[in-house]
C-alpha cells in the first residue's frame, strides 16, 4: 500500500493496529455487559449476580436467615455479597482487557486506552 515510501509503510500498519485494538476494546467492553460472576456471603446464604460491568442483576437470599432479630446480621450479609460480587466483576473486567494486551504483545499490565 505504501510500498516506496520508507516509514509511512510502518506508520500505516501502526495506524491499522491501533484501529484494531480500539475496536477489540469496544467489543470487550460489549461483552462485559453479558458476562455473570456472583458473589456470596454466610456459605452461599446470600448470593449476588452482577455482570462483569459491576451491574447487579440479582440477588438470591437464603429464607433460613430471615429472623427479625437478626435483621442487622441479614443487612450484613447482603452487602457483603454485593461487594464479592462487585469485585468479581471488576477482577473479570481486568481478565478480559489484559487477553487484549496479551494478544497484541503488549507488556502485562499495561493500561489501556493509551
Amino acid at each position: 500500500m505504501f510500498k516506496g515510501l520508507g516509514g509511512l509503510g510502518d506508520m500505516g500498519k501502526m495506524m491499522k493496529a491501533a484501529q484494531e485494538t480500539q475496536e477489540k476494546m469496544v467489543r470487550m467492553q460489549e461483552d462485559l455487559a453479558y458476562i455473570e460472576v456472583i458473589g456470596e456471603s454466610g456459605a452461599g446464604l446470600v448470593k449476588a449476580t452482577a455482570t462483569a460491568k459491576g451491574e447487579l442483576t440479582g440477588l438470591e437470599i437464603d429464607p433460613s436467615i430471615f429472623n427479625k432479630d437478626e435483621k442487622e446480621i441479614v443487612e450484613d450479609l447482603i452487602l457483603a455479597a454485593i461487594k464479592d460480587a462487585q469485585a468479581k466483576a471488576s477482577d473479570r473486567s481486568k481478565k478480559e482487557l489484559e487477553k487484549i494486551t496479551e494478544a497484541l504483545g503488549l507488556p502485562a499490565g499495561m493500561k489501556l486506552p493509551f
